[in-house]
């Protein structure tokens, strides 16, 4: 969580600068090209971030709750900071030599446009086929089977047959983090798509529908506190994991190896 509130702030941080350039106010200074790139670069980062780790929130909660009692899967969400800095890395590394490339490129022939309306730096087919692919059809499979064996899961255990857990909230909950990343981030793949399609000659609509996803992509920033933190929160009460592991008492003598409890932590 502290993560994905890193990537959400940072774009917060950004947002009154895109303010000051859209509105477009006579007699104030432009903002510098090398601002402008930074504060695009800071939209991807958090964008990709958001999905990144939203994705491993998931699979982490999903396998706390499939497997309950297996130490190796214990064991390996111990590691989830070097998964968080590998989320870091391979967020930045990608999206620095797109950006910032195709910006400077697009910028020798604009050099008025701060933040221009066609994403120069993902109309090219490597772009777009790695962002499509890596950036949101991968993690977005992954989310859907995570939360469909999460709920499958829940719903099928001995517990959830007794008054230690709300299974159809839990259910809700679930379903309603799922319906927000895919409001949030299918509107811009779909037109970032659509758009590589007409990249010769956009039409003026298509540019508007860009604008507007784009902004719906950025209310993940606004969204992810309230679908993640406070349900995290509530998910750790209705899901008791000590009563799930009492509910399988044969498989925890097999596969416990000490009394160590690995803490929910998404």
């Amino acid at each position: 969580m502290t993560n994905l509130a890193i990537a959400d702030l940072l774009l917060v941080l950004t947002l009154p600068l895109r303010i000051y350039y859209h509105l477009g106010m006579s007699g104030l200074p432009q903002l510098p090209q090398a601002l402008c790139e930074g504060v695009g670069l800071v939209l991807l980062v958090n964008m990709y971030g958001s999905i990144f780790l939203l994705t491993c929130m998931c699979f982490d909660r999903c396998v706390a709750v499939c497997f309950p009692m297996s130490c190796r899967i214990r064991e390996g969400r111990k590691k989830a900071p070097l998964v968080c800095l590998g989320v870091w890395v391979l967020t930045i590394g990608a999206s620095l030599p797109f950006y910032i490339s195709k910006r400077r490129e697009a910028s020798k022939e604009m050099q008025d446009l701060c933040f221009g309306d066609l994403p120069v730096y993902a109309t090219q087919a490597t772009a777009v086929a790695s962002t499509l692919t890596v950036g949101f059809g991968i993690p977005l499979v992954v989310m859907l089977v995570c939360s469909w064996a999460l709920i499958r899961t829940i719903t099928r255990s001995a517990v959830a047959q007794t008054d230690l857990i709300n299974s159809g909230k839990i259910q809700r909950m679930i379903t309603t983090n799922l319906v927000i990343f895919l409001a949030c981030f299918l509107p811009y793949h779909g037109t970032l798509a659509i758009l590589y399609v007409h990249r010769k000659a956009v039409p003026c609509p298509l540019l508007s529908a860009y604008r507007y996803s784009l902004m719906v992509a950025c209310l993940n920033a606004i969204l992810d506190p309230l679908a993640y933190y406070f349900t995290t929160e509530t998910f750790r009460k209705k899901v008791d994991m000590d009563a799930m592991r009492r509910m399988f008492p044969l498989n925890s003598q097999n596969s416990e190896g000490n009394n160590s409890r690995a803490p929910f932590n998404t």
